[in-house]
């Protein structure tokens, strides 16, 4: 707590400028509560369930805005479809990107003294899009390595094992499939260490940047700090093999020989490792979690399980000894794919996203001043029995129905800003399912395993599930 009234200090100047901007919009300021002084409403934000703690303050503020104080900052929530649609459709218009304190400190290196809300689209574009590493056309030609990837990972981690710990092993995959794929790595022991940094700094994300010993943002920052070095290593090596004529043909090489469109320079090294730890980060995080948790429902629902091994036999009966599974075999894991869609409505992989007010903006007939923090959340339609009766229940029949409403169950988020990685993502997440539930029938261990509050639902005590392996 010390260390909380030492943040608040910090914090003095941009509560100083609430007080101005409540005198000057105080009429017309959306429904709400700013908390506690300095730390507003902060420690619900970060512990609690995400969805009581949205859903809480819809019951007594409103069921489409409301504002808060979290992070340090002066926010308003936006709150079901109409909320979702409004950011997506507006997203270059009135909103621009913003990212909290400690996710920017753990992601920017001291020599970039710019924001992440200057980084201009065109960039962001160049980083993670060009040239199409992972769109769909690009994606096509990933299924056999990826197919391959995946079985040496079952092979060396799962098989002959009677029980393993779930989440670990779903950073594992994540990584190593990223590292192959982003950075032309192999080394299974770097990945191994890449995974326990980037597991440290996942935990800080959406949390006070109070970087002293014995803290979890202590404890981040050195393991992003140990992380960029190893990022600036792999550079140099990638280098030295591009002057050696070979072209790996990946994220890191084209980052290194190709300029910012912006400024037409060349990036130093210090600024490729902090873009390569950010897409590393969107490989790493949220595909884990998702892994982790169809693990844990295919555990506890057999019935469920039985259904997604009948697909996947089917699929597996139709190649010839040896071959590999290709984009058409995937697009064949209908079921399958209703069943992930299922576990990320239920448990997002990331329950929602930042946006600054770019200008003065009026929604629902509330202003939304400048430079104020706007959020949006899955958490307010996702679990609407308007649009998924018995919310509750895991029911992956849902999606025979026909596809949810827009804006409704959107775990790639929407608009311009919609996750540039999603057909990797889902290649990745059916391939897993495929090796999986054709090898081992799954019992879980530990079904009251706690989960971290906040934005990332992280299973803080693993997911530990007892593997009974099928028979040949």
């Amino acid at each position: 707590m010390d260390h909380l009234f030492l943040y608040s200090f910090l914090t003095l100047p941009v509560i100083f400028t609430i007080i101005l901007i409540f005198y000057r919009y105080k009429s017309n300021l959306p429904p709400g509560s700013f908390g506690w002084p300095i730390i507003g409403e902060t420690l619900a934000f970060m512990n609690q369930n995400h969805q009581d703690f949205i859903s809480q303050r819809m019951k007594k503020h409103s069921s489409k805005i409301f504002k808060t104080h979290v992070l340090g900052e002066p926010m308003v929530v936006l709150c079901g479809t109409s909320g979702h649609k409004f950011v997506a459709s507006n997203d270059e218009k009135l909103f621009r990107i913003w990212r909290p304190q400690s996710t920017i400190k753990l992601f920017r290196s001291s020599y970039q003294k710019t924001t992440f809300s200057s980084r201009t689209r065109k960039t962001e574009t160049h980083i993670i899009k060009a040239p199409g590493f992972i769109k769909a056309e690009a994606v096509v030609r990933y299924v056999e390595v990826m197919d391959s990837i995946v079985t040496q990972h079952m092979d060396l981690y799962w098989e002959g094992k009677n029980k393993v710990e779930a989440y670990n092993l779903s950073q594992i995959l994540a990584l190593t499939l990223a590292s192959r794929f982003f950075l032309g790595l192999d080394d299974q022991s770097r990945i191994m260490k890449f995974t326990n940094l980037l597991d440290k700094m996942m935990l800080a994300l959406h949390i006070f940047p109070v970087n002293f010993p014995g803290t979890t943002f202590y404890h981040a920052m050195r393991a992003a700090n140990d992380l960029r070095e190893e990022m600036k290593l792999l550079i140099k090596e990638t280098k030295e093999a591009l002057l050696r004529g070979v072209d790996p043909q990946n994220i890191l090489s084209h980052l290194i020989v190709n300029a910012d469109p912006v400024s037409g320079e060349f990036w130093p090294e210090h600024v490729i490792a902090d873009m390569i730890m950010g897409v590393l980060s969107g490989g790493f995080n949220s595909p884990a979690m998702t892994t982790t948790f169809i693990v844990k429902f295919l555990a506890e629902r057999p019935d469920v399980c039985a259904k997604v091994r009948s697909e996947q036999m089917e699929i597996a009966s139709s190649k010839k000894a040896g071959e590999s599974l290709n984009w058409e075999d995937a697009q064949k894991m209908k079921y399958s794919w209703n069943v992930a869609l299922e576990v990320m409505r239920l448990i997002p992989p990331l329950q929602g996203t930042f946006r600054e007010a770019a200008t003065d903006i009026t929604y629902e007939g509330y202003t939304i001043p400048k430079g104020w923090k706007v959020y949006w959340t899955v958490s307010t339609t996702n679990m609407n029995p308007d649009y998924f009766p018995e919310p509750q229940e895991f029911d992956p029949t849902r999606y025979d129905k026909g596809t949810p409403p827009p804006y409704t169950n959107i775990p790639f988020g929407s608009g311009t800003r919609i996750c540039p990685g999603k057909d990797y993502a889902r290649l990745q997440i059916l391939t897993f399912m495929h090796h999986l539930v054709r090898r081992f029938k799954l019992d879980l261990v530990n079904p009251n395993f706690k989960v971290l509050g906040g934005l990332n639902p992280i299973p803080t005590e693993g997911v530990h599930v007892r593997l009974q392996p099928y028979s040949a």
